[in-house]
């Protein structure tokens, strides 16, 4: 497997012991650290092409260039009941931000069952993996984008 960034991976191995009670909890905990996008960043109504497909929380992505070439991303989840777009935005927000653009643009979809179970509904699951996605195009058209650049 890929490495991936290794806040994320620091985050799992926190993660993936835990009965799934004290996974909920740390997840539920999470989600009330959710910080919606800066207002510098975007405001309502959110433009279409930061929506996240599928996602049934209405989730918008965004990612904003740091200093050392790397990425910031930003979240907006609109549904106040979407405590699991919102544990994802933080986990994110707070652990690829900054990281390696190589690194984060093979995170797989898949990283949400490490996150919360195989027990996640199919509607949820494709939401979540909707949000990793985008993520991850955001890096890759950074990449290319910077490479396009050296070529010049």
């Amino acid at each position: 497997m890929k490495r991936l960034p290794e806040r994320l991976e620091s985050l799992l191995a926190t993660l993936e012991p835990l009965e799934r009670g004290e996974r909920i909890q740390l997840l539920v905990d999470m989600a009330k650290r959710f910080r919606r996008v800066a207002p510098e960043i975007a405001t309502r109504p959110y433009p279409a092409d930061h929506r996240v497909p599928g996602c049934e929380s209405e989730a918008y992505v965004w990612a904003e260039p740091n200093q050392d070439g790397t990425l910031a991303y930003s979240f907006a989840v609109e549904n106040p009941q979407g405590i699991s777009a919102m544990s994802l935005a933080t986990i994110l927000r707070e652990s690829l931000s900054g990281a390696p653009l190589e690194e984060v643009a093979e995170i797989p979809g898949e990283i949400i069952y490490r996150i919360y179970g195989r027990e996640l509904s199919m509607g949820k699951s494709l939401g979540l993996m909707g949000m990793v996605n985008m993520v991850r195009i955001m890096a890759r058209k950074t990449i290319n984008a910077s490479a396009g650049h050296a070529a010049s």
